[in-house]
């Protein structure tokens, strides 16, 4: 019998504030039929991630256990059946077994995917909820056609960047909010055609004078708890708003959806299919090799800051790509 290795990981044996997030020595987890260790070399820090710590999330998961779900790194061995990738080989994933923010991780094989070549281990991090996420919304969601517009509301952080280069991707005409002129410069960057201040008074009757009086087929909504009654006002005729993000409540006019007949849908990856998954994981592929996937990374934190990166990510006004752990 080999020693047991061991490896730095987050631990929460508690939910609460980001203080939570402490940084400790565990056993390198083994990876068990379908599974496969990935050497950990960054992972992403997704919104969500804030709420599940602090117990506010509909999901608990059972204590003590490791957040992080997108990590990016290398193979290190493989689990028994497991044919998709090989050790020594670079890969993201959209989901763990064991969680991301540690120096190894075990995933499912269905969700390890191998990094294109041109993105960095931090990029890699970046791809997993964000990229699926935005694909679940545009695509399974809210069906979206090309030749249709497309407002992203909230279009510089992760999701909103990933939305931005694939609603491109799709043919769409893309429509995208900022909270500062580094966020709106960050979306047009990205393959928003417009891009608009959703601080500025009055950026909704610019957002209507930009499709001519005729409002968005779709909206991305990240912050639902602000902007949804807005939302109602700005679709088009059939229009679709699909809440990605909402941290409280808001009083809507129900009335709002009858003038538009249009459709108020909630977007949770945890819903996804396999078959949707790989669909997704084929267009970025896709992306890679054309060369518009492209993820920006905002703020790198070392893993034993974790608890800032917890603070930053709800807190600071105004997002600028994403925030990844790295090792």
């Amino acid at each position: 019998m080999s020693a047991c290795r061991l490896m730095r990981a987050i631990s929460v044996r508690e939910f609460g504030a980001p203080s939570v997030l402490r940084l400790t020595e565990l056993p390198v987890p083994q990876p068990g039929p379908g599974q496969v260790l990935i050497r950990v070399h960054a992972c992403g820090v997704n919104p969500v991630e804030t709420y599940i710590r602090a117990g506010t999330y509909p999901r608990k998961p059972p204590l003590p256990y490791t957040p992080g779900t997108d990590v990016a790194g290398v193979v290190d061995s493989v689990g028994e059946g497991v044919t998709a990738v090989k050790a020594g080989e670079r890969v993201f994933t959209t989901a763990t077994e064991s969680g991301g923010y540690a120096e190894f991780s075990v995933a499912a094989e269905q969700c390890v995917h191998r990094l294109p070549d041109a993105l960095h281990f931090t990029q890699g991090a970046a791809i997993g909820v964000p990229y699926f996420t935005a694909y679940r919304a545009l695509v399974h969601k809210a069906h979206t056609q090309p030749g249709e517009t497309v407002l992203i509301h909230g279009a510089s952080g992760g999701v909103g960047v990933a939305a931005c280069q694939l609603s491109r991707a799709l043919g769409l005409r893309v429509l995208g909010t900022a909270g500062t002129p580094e966020g709106m410069k960050l979306a047009l960057n990205n393959g928003a055609h417009l891009s608009f201040n959703h601080r500025e008074e009055g950026y909704t009757h610019k957002i209507m004078e930009a499709t001519e009086g005729r409002g968005v087929d779709v909206i991305l909504e990240m912050l639902s708890n602000v902007n949804l009654s807005k939302d109602l006002q700005m679709v088009a005729y059939g229009g679709r708003v699909t809440v990605i993000g909402c941290r409280g409540s808001i009083e809507i006019n129900p009335r709002d959806t009858m003038a538009k007949e249009s459709c108020i849908m909630g977007v949770a990856l945890f819903f996804a299919t396999p078959a949707e998954s790989r669909q997704c994981a084929a267009l970025l592929s896709a992306g890679g090799e054309a060369g518009w996937l492209r993820p920006v990374v905002g703020s790198q934190v070392p893993l034993d800051q974790a608890a800032q990166a917890h603070h930053d990510i709800i807190q600071c006004p105004g997002a600028a790509g994403k925030i990844v752990l790295t090792m």
